[in-house]
């Protein structure tokens, strides 16, 4: 299908002065195949005894107003981490963007802020700093990008700051059957929070690299400058 032209959105004043974590819901990703973990529901593999999801749920609690987290699998046991749990509208596993239109079509506040739960030990500070740039550029959407120690920017597009004034947007854009995380935010104008510890953002999609992460011992939540 043709991907529908993009639609600027004139984000109103008011949006970017709710920019604080209170008016901000943290939703971490944890609805996806597995695929290249053979299939395993990767938000349920174990980091130093407990789930990623878990994980990733702790570090983003003190950086929001509340807390979801996107499942499609294994329902029964997410809920028991006492948090609402959204799925995708479609069935077909159609990526991250379908989680973060779950987490769209039911926060209540004005902004959402996307995680996924494979990276357990990104920056403390992470949503206050996408939420600084959003406001600097005045944009609905702001993602985070890592810097090598060769200076080259890297987009982690995951780790995204969106309106909740898009959901009917998104919602187009997966109905055209575009996919591509980047392409989507990229019609938006996003401002990019630029973080200096590419380590912050290791994720384990294989069990090799779940393996890699529980050799190293776990980053204390810090501030990034």
């Amino acid at each position: 299908m043709t991907q529908p032209a993009a639609m600027p959105l004139v984000l109103p004043r008011q949006d970017l002065n709710l920019l604080d974590s209170q008016h901000i819901t943290g939703l971490v990703l944890a609805g996806g195949r597995g695929s290249r973990m053979g299939g395993a529901d990767k938000g349920l593999q174990v980091l130093d005894g407990r789930p990623l999801a878990v994980h990733a749920l702790e570090r983003l609690k003190p950086q929001v107003g509340a807390l979801m987290v996107n499942a499609n699998r294994h329902l029964d046991t997410y809920r028991t981490l006492g948090l609402q749990v959204v799925t995708d509208v479609s069935s077909d596993f159609a990526g991250p963007l379908a989680g973060m239109l779950a987490g769209l079509l039911q926060a209540t506040t004005p902004w959402i802020v996307t995680v996924p739960c494979d990276s357990p030990r990104f920056p403390a500070d992470l949503v206050a700093r996408l939420a600084d740039a959003a406001r600097r550029a005045c944009t609905p959407v702001a993602i985070a990008a890592t810097r090598s120690v060769e200076g080259a920017l890297q987009p982690q597009p995951v780790f995204c700051l969106i309106a909740t004034r898009l959901r009917d947007d998104l919602a187009a854009y997966l109905a055209s059957g575009e996919r591509k995380i980047d392409r989507w935010t990229a019609r938006h104008g996003q401002a990019v929070a630029v973080f200096d510890d590419e380590a912050a953002f290791a994720n384990a999609n294989t069990a090799e690299e779940l393996a890699a992460l529980s050799a190293q011992p776990g980053a204390a939540p810090h501030a990034q400058r």
